[in-house]
């Protein structure tokens, strides 16, 4: 079973994607979705040598809260600092020390960095260890390495190690 499919949760995903992007849950729609998306887990098989070990599901639907808040909220502080004459820009730098080991946390890391407004993943240090973020508004560097630690990176280390 886990050859024909080796990554379920992310084949489940992949179809009800497919099903939101045709805006139909169509039995035809949704057939003709797994069939592409078993196929493409299949061929990208080889660039997955591990597979992939979620624990904690009720962090994961925490840490997802915590993720689109942050993204609301982000939004609405980048209008803030951007449309405001008054307020000045302290873009700059973070150096983010990682505890993760796991290449799939720190990939969800970088990718929640990315997608909250005003932050931007630029740089991972070649032993996985540090972690370069460019922040908009980088005023206060150890505050926002704090919250980015407490965050989104303690959540990330329960899910994955």
């Amino acid at each position: 079973m886990s050859r024909w499919l080796p990554h379920p949760i992310l084949l489940v995903t992949m179809v009800v994607v497919w099903g939101l992007l045709f805006d139909s849950f169509a039995f035809g729609v949704l057939l003709l979705g797994a069939v592409l998306s078993t196929l493409i887990i299949y061929w990208a098989g080889a660039f997955w040598p591990d597979r992939v070990r979620l624990r904690r599901p009720l962090t994961i639907l925490r840490l997802g809260l915590i993720v689109l808040w942050d993204i609301i909220i982000a939004n609405i502080a980048v209008a803030r600092l951007v449309l405001s004459p008054l307020i000045r820009l302290h873009p700059g730098f973070l150096v983010v020390p990682l505890d993760v080991r796991d290449p799939y946390a720190i990939v969800a890391l970088t990718g929640i960095i990315t997608m909250t407004p005003g932050t931007v993943s630029c740089l991972l240090s070649a032993d996985r260890r540090t972690l370069y973020v460019h922040a908009i508004d980088a005023s206060e560097p150890e505050d926002a390495v704090r919250e980015i630690k407490q965050r989104y990176e303690a959540p990330l280390k329960e899910i994955f190690e």
